[in-house]
């Protein structure tokens, strides 16, 4: 598991702690929040420090954050700590959603991770919570959408690093710096 799967599955298994709290502040958090830092798009030292957001803000980053993606695109064998792509199970309408659900492992029976008013976070079914969700806010059972986490943009390539050694003779060479693990000597001057 690499860095990034590593950091998701401490931050759920955080999350999913919190809960367990008497009179937690969590309750103050709202799911958007609790979705968007498990994914790691907002940071903060715990889930406490991460900023709130309301239904409006939470569309307006799914817009420029996200990709719609049909739900029989959605790969049937995905486990969110195997994959490079991070999902979201958006309930409601889009532009102003009502709930976000972290899509974790399709081979689990409860493969969505989000945070539900009354129970706190944990897993869920697809059931559940077209259970939990249609009939309330205008919820139907066709207000149920994926997306996709957008991936970063490459850094531009930048030209390499010179770096410039002296011999005690006067001697001089430059190096460029391309990787980690790949120096090559450009020229010998002198």
């Amino acid at each position: 598991m690499d860095r990034k799967r590593r950091f998701i599955a401490e931050r759920i298994d955080e999350v999913s702690k919190i809960c367990d709290r008497e009179n937690p502040i969590y309750e103050q958090v709202s799911n958007f929040s609790i979705a968007l830092y498990v994914l790691g798009y907002l940071s903060g030292p715990d889930v406490l420090s991460v900023r709130d957001m309301d239904f409006v803000e939470a569309g307006t980053i799914l817009k420029e954050e996200f990709e719609p993606i049909a739900r029989q695109d959605f790969p049937p064998h995905y486990s969110i700590f195997k994959s490079t792509d991070n999902y979201l199970l958006v309930i409601g309408d889009p532009d102003f959603p009502t709930h976000f659900a972290v899509v974790t492992d399709m081979h689990s029976p409860q493969p969505y991770f989000s945070k539900l008013d009354l129970y706190g976070s944990g897993f869920d079914s697809l059931a559940e919570l077209e259970r939990e969700f249609q009939g309330t806010d205008g919820v139907g059972e066709k207000d149920f959408f994926y997306y996709r986490m957008r991936q970063p943009a490459l850094p531009a390539k930048t030209t390499p690093t010179k770096i410039y050694t002296l011999d005690n003779s006067g001697n001089y060479s430059i190096w460029e710096y391309q990787s980690p693990t790949y120096e090559k000597e450009e020229r010998l001057c002198r």
